[in-house]
């Protein structure tokens, strides 16, 4: 659990809720031994920073290279993104995908609403959006795992990467934390 900024204590509440063990990993010394690793959301140019101040671009990205499953939301996406609209240098681009930043407006406009992820099962998830991100563009080994009525993608998969334009983790859905620990615990045999 990257935890240098955002929804993080939220995101352990989720993982403990599934039986998981999360980690919080603010130094490079904290990935040694992980199976997975969950990126928050929260503000995306203060992670960018924290992430360069404390060394962790390359670390993280020598993790995800393991085949690691890596878990972003919301701010995590566009930290995942390999490009970001408007020009901005990617964080840790790991997703081949074009974000664009604050889609849905500003905060007075965030919303919830139920989602179909087959992936996950029959239920719906509920999807809790926040000053989200929503992906323009896929590369073509993305997967789609769930779109808004409109066609607009807000979750993807891409091998050991997941992303959600959304908050599962404040809605209490476990589904996708269940994913990557269930990646994880596949990838340790």
């Amino acid at each position: 659990m990257l935890a240098l900024q955002g929804a993080f204590a939220e995101h352990v509440a989720a993982l403990r809720a599934i039986g998981a063990e999360p980690v919080e990993v603010r130094l490079p010394a904290d990935l040694d031994g992980l199976g997975g690793l969950v990126l928050p959301g929260g503000e995306s140019t203060t992670m960018r920073k924290l992430i360069d101040r404390w060394e962790l671009r390359e670390p993280i990205l020598d993790f995800a290279a393991t085949g690691a499953p890596i878990f972003g939301t919301c701010a995590g996406m566009i930290i995942l993104a390999n490009e970001i609209a408007g020009g901005e240098a990617p964080v840790l681009p790991l997703l081949d995908v074009t974000v664009q930043r604050n889609a849905f407006g500003r905060q007075l406009d965030s919303f919830e609403t139920q989602l179909s992820v087959p992936g996950l099962g029959a239920e719906p998830v509920h999807a809790v959006f926040i000053r989200a991100p929503v992906i323009e563009r896929i590369g073509p080994s993305v997967e789609v795992m769930a779109q808004l009525p409109d066609g607009r993608i807000v979750a993807v998969r891409e091998g050991n990467v997941m992303a959600t334009s959304f908050h599962p983790e404040l809605a209490g859905e476990t589904r996708f934390h269940q994913l990557v620990v269930d990646i994880a615990m596949t990838q340790a045999g």
